[in-house]
C-alpha cells in the first residue's frame, strides 16, 4: 500500500510544485490549516500564512481560501488564519474562511464544489504538498502548489515525512479508491 500510494502521489504532483515567481496572474490560493492555540498560528501554519502573504505581495493572487478546522474546540484555525493576513494588510475582500475543510481531502473538494474554483495554488510545507496537489487533482482541480516556509525543528520535519509516507499518504490512496 505504502508503494502505491507513494507512487500515485508521486505521478499526481509530478511537475506541479512550482516556484512563488511562477504563480499565475489572478490565482486562487488554497492554504491549508493546521494548529493554532489561543488565537495564534503554531509554526507550520505561520509559515504557510507567510508564504500567501508573499505571494499577494507578487501581485498575482485574487483569492485566498483558508480551509481548516473552523470549530471553537480547535480554536477556529480559518479565523485565526484570516486575523493574521489581515494584520499582514492582506484585504478582507479577497480571503474566504473554510471552516468546514476537516482534512487535505475535504479542502480541496469544497474549494471546487463550494467556492467554485477549478484551479488552485496550494500552500503548504514540502512533506505536505505533494499529497495535497493529488487529492486536489483527484476532486477535479487544475492544482499547482508553493512549498511554505517551515521554521520547524529537525525532528518534526523527520516525522511528518514519515508520517506521510506511512500513513497520511496510504490514507489518501484509499479515499480515492472510494
Amino acid at each position: 500500500m505504502i508503494t502505491l500510494s507513494a507512487t500515485w502521489i508521486y505521478v499526481a504532483a509530478a511537475g506541479r510544485v512550482v516556484e512563488p515567481v511562477a504563480v499565475p496572474e489572478g490565482s486562487t490560493l488554497l492554504v491549508l490549516g493546521s494548529l493554532v492555540s489561543d488565537g495564534d498560528p503554531g509554526t507550520y501554519v505561520r509559515g504557510r500564512l507567510d508564504t500567501a502573504v508573499d505571494l499577494y505581495r507578487s501581485g498575482n493572487v485574487s483569492r485566498i481560501i483558508n480551509s481548516g478546522n473552523g470549530s471553537p474546540d480547535a480554536g477556529d484555525e480559518p479565523a485565526v488564519m484570516r486575523a493574521y493576513l489581515h494584520a499582514r494588510e492582506v484585504p478582507g475582500e479577497i480571503i474566504v474562511d473554510d471552516g468546514l475543510g476537516l482534512d487535505t481531502a475535504e479542502s480541496c473538494r469544497r474549494a471546487r464544489d463550494v467556492f467554485g474554483v477549478s484551479s488552485v495554488v496550494v500552500v503548504t510545507q514540502d512533506f505536505h504538498l505533494p499529497r495535497a496537489i493529488a487529492l486536489c487533482r483527484d476532486a477535479g482541480l487544475d492544482a499547482r502548489g508553493v512549498v511554505a516556509r517551515c521554521d520547524c525543528p529537525v525532528s518534526g520535519q523527520v516525522r511528518n515525512h514519515v508520517r506521510e509516507l506511512v500513513f497520511a499518504g496510504p490514507r489518501a490512496f484509499l479515499t480515492i479508491l472510494r
